[in-house]
């Protein structure tokens, strides 16, 4: 099992920030969601054409990788749609361009599902982002969010697009939180299709959900290890420490410090 961090959690920090601390916490990856001011990963500064030779050599020097390029795809969204794919296109050729085997898009902006998704329009576009990335050694990554935070939906996508180029991104977060579904419950239906996993913990207070730090809230995060563990999970556990949308949350120096090290304590 590997673990990495999003990018969304060091909304100040520099790419060296990132990679320093990469190394220095004995992380194995960097998932990428906005460098500084740019959350449009291809045109970030480190993978502009004139630099991304010097990105994967810094990379590869200090043993790191890129699992992941996080995307805004938002693959339901029929007024814009256009748009949406060329998106997922630039992102698949910079995961091309970079040796990341995974772009993530979305069914559904908003963790819980809050709107009504046109299931099949949805897949159409999967496909057609799928179908791009054949040859490309990249795998399209749709995420456990929203309406598809209920695994039944998201096998239903799996079974409907059946595409050898299409995964699954697990946030354990929100079909345990928003789709009342035991952890046990979305592994087993998904493990087939699983890629990627995002972790984040937290529990409600006041009616809303308030993020924590790992083992400070009530999402069965351990569960999920030792599930993985269990099952030779060999890919990235990642951590989404959303401090881009949630600037009052603590500082990414302690919380990267202490995931790795939660996570250590009951892998190893």
């Amino acid at each position: 099992m590997k673990i990495s961090f999003s990018t969304l959690g060091c909304p100040g920090w520099s790419w060296e920030d990132m990679l320093v601390t990469a190394k220095d916490l004995g992380f194995n990856g960097i998932e990428i969601r906005g460098i500084e001011n740019e959350l449009y990963v291809p045109k970030a500064n480190p993978f502009l054409p004139s630099n991304i030779g010097k990105t994967k050599d810094r990379l590869h020097k200090l043993s790191l990788e890129i699992p992941c390029l996080t995307s805004s795809c938002y693959l339901f969204e029929k007024s814009n749609i256009d748009f949406f794919i060329e998106e997922g296109k630039d992102y698949v050729d910079l995961a091309n361009r970079l040796g990341t085997p995974y772009v993530r898009v979305l069914g559904d902006s908003d963790p819980a599902p809050e709107r009504d998704i046109d299931f099949d329009f949805v897949a159409s576009n999967l496909s057609t982002l799928s179908d791009y990335a054949e040859g490309k050694n990249v795998k399209v990554l749709i995420e456990t969010n929203g309406f598809f935070a209920d695994s039944n939906q998201m096998l239903k996508m799996m079974e409907k697009v059946k595409s050898p180029n299409l995964g699954v991104l697990w946030d354990i977060h929100h079909p345990f939180r928003f789709a009342n579904e035991p952890v046990k419950e979305t592994y087993s239906k998904l493990k087939n299709y699983i890629q990627f996993i995002h972790i984040k913990d937290s529990s409600i207070e006041n009616g809303k959900v308030k993020y924590k730090m790992m083992g400070h809230g009530d999402i069965p995060v351990k569960e999920v290890l030792l599930l993985l563990k269990e099952n030779q999970y060999s890919g990235y556990v990642s951590l989404e420490w959303v401090k881009r949308w949630c600037m009052d949350l603590e500082e990414p120096g302690v919380v990267f410090s202490h995931f790795a090290n939660y996570i250590h304590d009951i892998t190893q």
